[in-house]
């Protein structure tokens, strides 16, 4: 089985043209020709996934956030790009189109929060919205809802001091702060995203949105497993490793 084979499954899930203009989704490095002998399936391409791919004799990883952003002008030995050549590693990243697409991030975060009568919104292809939208499960506080989403998506919650009752709800996972403006369009009780910032929360109060930042990794990982559950299922006779790992610690 071919990388290319891989990358056509994951445009098939998730369509790559439906991905937003500044990002880098794609086939990045690596031959759409090698016979893969294994993949590994993580948010992101580090050291740490790369030693997870020898240890495992996988000669692919599939990520979700784009190695390669910037224009590069160097590449040291010491660098992810050089060691994944060295080691004959391709890298698949399927980043925004993963987010918008049908049965995507913004998808499993909204099952793994109970959230009902999900619709798209902001539309970017055919089953492909910006944000989600629907109803949490109960009727909360500020203060319960931050403590379900904890237990929900693990981490750590940021949240605004609403005094209202919370039902409705918009869902951008990673850094959703940007979308706020579009999230007040849908005239929601509360919206749930990551890497919110103090100017977001503040701008959030005085468009009475309760707003709740329950971290970039956290409400990204979570497409880790299921990626690597369709994967399994399309690819039967492929091993196909999930490689979940965060160096960041809080107090």
């Amino acid at each position: 089985m071919k990388a290319s084979a891989v990358y056509n499954f994951i445009d098939k899930l998730a369509p790559f043209n439906t991905a937003a203009g500044f990002d880098n989704s794609g086939f990045l490095i690596g031959s759409p020709d090698a016979e893969v002998s294994g993949i590994v399936v993580a948010l992101d391409c580090t050291e740490k996934a790369i030693e997870k791919s020898i240890a495992t004799n996988s000669n692919l990883i599939v990520t979700h956030h784009p190695l390669i952003f910037d224009p590069i002008k160097k590449i040291h030995s010491d660098s992810i790009i050089y060691k994944l050549i060295q080691n004959n590693i391709s890298l698949i990243c399927a980043h925004t189109n993963l987010d918008y697409s049908k049965g995507g991030v913004n998808d499993v975060l909204c099952k793994r929060l109970g959230i009902n009568k999900v619709k798209g919104y902001f539309p970017v292809g055919e089953d492909s919205f910006e944000l989600r939208a629907g109803e949490l499960p109960y009727t909360f506080t500020a203060d319960n809802l931050a403590r379900y989403i904890k237990e929900r998506v693990g981490g750590y919650v940021r949240y605004s001091n609403c005094q209202k009752e919370l039902k409705t709800v918009a869902v951008c996972s990673g850094s959703g702060g940007s979308m706020l403006s579009n999230v007040a369009t849908l005239e929601v009780d509360a919206y749930i995203s990551g890497d919110i910032k103090h100017s977001v929360f503040l701008e959030a109060e005085q468009l009475g949105i309760a707003i709740f930042d329950a971290g970039h990794f956290n409400t990204e990982d979570i497409i880790v497993d299921p990626l690597c559950a369709e994967l399994s299922v399309a690819f039967p006779d492929t091993n196909i490793y999930p490689f979940h790992f965060y160096d960041v610690k809080t107090v």
